[in-house]
């Protein structure tokens, strides 16, 4: 909420337009991509889109691909419009979390409660990884659910390929996927899927063995 992410971008362009140079020229050297973050709306994704396009053409610069980042309920009901417009999407679960639950994950009295595997944060994530399937994009995760190994195994379960996680925890999530085929992964999702809370998942996930 408040003017952050790409609110930000677009309200203060002096900002914004060099970020956009400098990754244009930066795209002359090497594969590069531009992810635009806490989309809202499609507005937001056109306007951010439209000053990106008016500065490749200004550096005469080659077309990169844009993804965006659904962090926001928002953004998950417009995900299969959304989807059209873009290559690819990076599900922010910390972000996704406290708007869908309405806790601040900050919060010293909510914070333990906004869990990311709650069966309706699980059900915002399936619906998105529902529309880039149907859309032919990739759908990667990054937040703190992709380094729970938990999280990790229901993520892969749902349909998720790529997990962004900090360098110590890398070890324990590919021992974690290791440890499980895709189709017990796929099951588990699904049930998790029709679960009250996250309790209840948790105790599905560790009851098939997963780690907390």
């Amino acid at each position: 909420m408040g003017i952050r992410g790409i609110r930000l971008c677009l309200t203060k362009p002096e900002l914004f337009y060099p970020q956009l140079r400098a990754i244009y020229r930066a795209a002359r050297h090497g594969p590069i991509k531009i992810m635009f973050p806490m989309i809202a709306t499609l507005e937001d994704l056109n306007a951010a889109k439209d000053m990106a396009d008016q500065v490749r053409n200004e550096l005469g610069a080659p077309e990169i691909p844009f993804g965006i980042m659904i962090e926001v309920p928002s953004a998950v009901a417009m995900a299969e419009e959304l989807a059209r417009e873009v290559e690819f999407f990076s599900i922010g679960t910390n972000d996704l979390t406290q708007y869908t639950l309405a806790m601040d994950r900050l919060h010293p009295m909510l914070a333990r409660q906004a869990d990311a595997l709650h069966p309706a944060v699980l059900r915002m994530i399936a619906q998105t990884i529902r529309a880039a399937t149907s859309a032919g994009i990739w759908v990667g995760v990054c937040g703190g659910m992709a380094a729970d190994p938990q999280g990790a195994v229901i993520l892969t379960g749902l349909g998720v390929r790529e997990l962004s996680v900090s360098i110590p925890s890398v070890a324990a999530i590919k021992a974690q996927l290791r440890r499980i085929t895709l189709s017990d992964a796929q099951s588990l999702a699904r049930r998790a899927l029709a679960c009250p809370n996250a309790a209840t998942v948790r105790r599905l996930t560790q009851a098939k063995g997963v780690d907390q």
